[in-house]
């Protein structure tokens, strides 16, 4: 695992996640294309099957992590 994609996991742990794992999901981190700044992941459990939730927790991920970790990041499920 890169040091960015350790930084955007450790971002993710102390802020999405815990609300995440308590709804009976959560999110995997596929890749982070260094160069391009795109994030991918892929939800997992009841954050996976909800349309609603995926484009709400999506846009909660993209604002954190421009936010904490870099302004031009693009996050893409899968």
């Amino acid at each position: 695992m890169s040091e960015d994609l350790k930084k955007i996991d450790e971002i993710l742990n102390n802020t999405i996640r815990p609300a995440m794992q308590a709804d009976g999901g959560d999110l995997e981190l596929i890749g982070y294309d260094e160069e391009k700044k795109i994030l991918t992941i892929k939800y997992q459990g009841a954050c996976g099957s909800c349309p609603m939730s995926t484009m709400g927790t999506l846009m909660a991920i993209k604002e954190i992590l421009a936010e904490q970790f870099d302004p031009a990041i693009d996050v893409q499920p899968l």
